[in-house]
């Protein structure tokens, strides 16, 4: 006689009374091992088959092998779904990547401009637009969760995740929360908000991060403290999160940060009194890479204490990575002590079943081996291209209001193309691609600055490349004069503290290479940052124009199209652009104090004055 199948994996049955079902059946042993996220490198067999671990990740850069193609990540992540099947109640995995800006941790996937460029597009269609391709790259390669968009809203540029953010103004961030649609799918009229959707197998679980305030820290230190009222909180770092809820975000990620001096990983009453209860948030909420390990720094290394904290505050699933069964050990002894309560455990594990469950993964828990020619494919590169022009914001054009010097001539005889970043795909697409880091040199597939100015120009033009002239070099060349410079500068690629930086000066002595061309050559400059940098005032006037082209990613020809006519420049500055760093923190709320350089929302155009 047969044995009708359990009520949980019938998928005609609601999600909510497949996820009391399956909850019903649980042990303890099992709740826990769902709530625990670990690392691809120790994701065995005895992990995900004995223990039914919840959910893998891949942490930044890492990979099954360097350069792994999409269809070698679906063959790994298909083979992690196959021993979590195979456990006792046969409860498939999620896996989680950080496709913040494109699906950046495959090799030859479209790496669209980080959100600070984005940000300075202010369209929403084009967001949502990114967020379809991002799903579709990532998708390929089986991964089904990714851990977008951040909602950060920037106070202070010294930030080393300032290029993560739209903006620094909250309405700038709400705007660009329409990608969450495109990663997700737009759900029907009448959901519920705060309840998770899902589309369909060629979308991905989005995740809201990181709640809440992790943008104002003081002095823009990583992992620091925001010193605001709550009022001040809600009003502007809070205020994009609704925008997703009304979209059915899946998951939302705790902050490292802390909000007047107590940690957001334990905080009950952000997560839990204003998430998850004034704000409805139906999903689950899932702790940053071993977020809750920060918790044990003032407790004495006790992570007993660090569990009960962050999962009594409301905390669902937990990025251990790698001591997993340390986790589970204590989790499972604080519910049998009554410290956790089995109440808490119930209400993570059915937020995590219930965003399993939305997500179809029961049904298809499997890579849909299809979508692989679309990584990096023309149509969604050519989408990238218009995302960077887009993107770009246009500081000054020419020295006399009168005597605009863009566009460049195409048929110029001759012109030097230095500085730092011309020819430097891992320095334009910045940190969290391939590397968490970020790298240099061609670290992935994609068409470098210089590569689009030799594509752009006639062939009668002759491209002097120069990434480090001198002097000597210069006079070298002025046998046959050039009749143009593009210098391109900016940061090295960076992530999270690696980031924070109080001189925002431009590395690799930009500014000096700048001014020895800029004194003899008419140049244009191009800054390749994930923020405002630090321009003086005689540099300014040396140069002819001036170009903040953000972290494009690897579509350099957006940056030509502009350049020379093609299309003109669209792009308005996100976040305010500072005179001096002794000015920070400076936002364009702070009243008459206020006085940028460039101020927030200014951009020039070439053919249409109207800003």
């Amino acid at each position: 006689m047969a044995t009708e199948a359990p009520l949980y994996k019938d998928p005609t049955q609601p999600v909510e009374a497949r996820v009391k079902d399956l909850l019903s059946r649980m042990t303890l042993q099992e709740k826990a091992a769902q709530m625990a996220q670990i690392e691809r490198r120790v994701a065995t067999p005895a992990a995900l088959t004995n223990l039914a671990i919840g959910s893998v990740l891949s942490a930044g850069g890492s990979s099954p092998r360097d350069g792994a193609t999409a269809e070698e990540w679906a063959d790994m992540v298909d083979e992690m779904q196959r021993w979590a099947l195979a456990s006792r109640l046969g409860i498939p995995i999620i896996y989680g990547s950080d496709a913040v800006h494109g699906h950046n941790n495959l090799f030859g996937a479209t790496i669209f401009p980080h959100n600070v460029g984005l940000g300075a597009t202010r369209d929403r269609e084009l967001a949502r637009r990114i967020g379809e391709v991002t799903a579709l790259e990532v998708r390929a390669s089986g991964i089904q969760w990714t851990f977008a968009p951040c909602l950060a809203v920037c106070r202070d540029p010294r930030w080393g995740r300032c290029y993560e953010c739209y903006g620094e103004e909250p309405e700038i961030v709400q705007m660009m929360t329409s990608i969450v649609s495109g990663l997700q799918g737009s759900p029907p009229e009448g959901h519920p908000s705060g309840y998770p959707f899902l589309a369909g197998q060629r979308n991905v679980i989005a995740c809201a991060k990181h709640f809440v305030g992790d943008g104002g820290t003081h002095k823009g230190i990583n992992e620091g403290n925001t010193i605001c009222s709550y009022e001040e909180l809600e009003r502007i770092h809070m205020s994009p999160y609704p925008d997703c809820f009304n979209q059915g975000v899946c998951t939302v990620m705790a902050s490292y940060t802390s909000w007047n001096g107590e940690p957001l990983h334990s905080s009950h009453f952000l997560i839990t009194d204003v998430l998850k209860d004034k704000l409805g948030f139906k999903g689950l909420v899932v702790s940053d890479w071993e977020g809750i390990d920060r918790l044990c720094k003032p407790h004495g290394s006790n992570y007993r204490y660090c569990v009960a904290a962050s999962i009594n505050a409301g905390v669902d699933m937990i990025m251990v990575p790698f001591r997993y069964e340390k986790f589970l050990e204590d989790l499972i002894s604080l519910v049998e002590s009554g410290e956790v309560p089995i109440s808490r455990i119930d209400d993570a594990v059915e937020r995590i079943l219930r965003v399993k469950f939305v997500s179809g993964i029961f049904e298809q828990p499997f890579s849909d081996r299809s979508l692989l020619d679309v990584v990096g494919c023309k149509e969604h590169r050519l989408l990238a291209r218009d995302a960077v022009r887009k993107s770009l914001v246009l500081l000054k054009n020419g020295k006399e209001a009168r005597q605009p010097f863009l566009p460049l001539k195409k048929n110029a005889k001759k012109i030097l193309v230095a500085g730092s970043h011309a020819d430097n795909i891992g320095y334009q697409c910045g940190g969290w691609t391939i590397a968490w880091y970020g790298g240099s040199g061609r670290i992935t597939a994609g068409t470098s600055i210089l590569e689009a100015i030799r594509e752009a120009v006639g062939e009668e033009t002759e491209v002097v490349h120069e990434p480090n002239p001198t002097a000597s070099t210069l006079q070298q060349q002025q046998k046959e004069p050039f009749s143009y410079a593009i210098v391109v500068v900016g940061e090295a690629p960076y992530a999270e503290m690696l980031g924070d930086r109080t001189g925002l000066s431009i590395p690799f002595n930009g500014h000096d290479t700048l001014s020895l061309i800029a004194g003899t050559i008419p140049t244009v400059t191009l800054v390749v940052s994930g923020r405002p940098l630090v321009l003086e005032a005689q540099l300014l006037n040396q140069i002819e124009a001036l170009v903040a082209v953000w972290l494009p990613g690897t579509e350099g020809g957006g940056i030509t199209d502009c350049l020379f006519g093609d299309c003109d420049f669209h792009g308005v500055l996100p976040v305010s652009w500072f005179r001096s760093v002794d000015q920070l923190p400076m936002h364009s709320s702070i009243g008459a104090d206020y006085d940028p350089l460039f101020p927030i929302g200014f951009g020039l155009r070439m053919f249409d004055k109207k800003l």
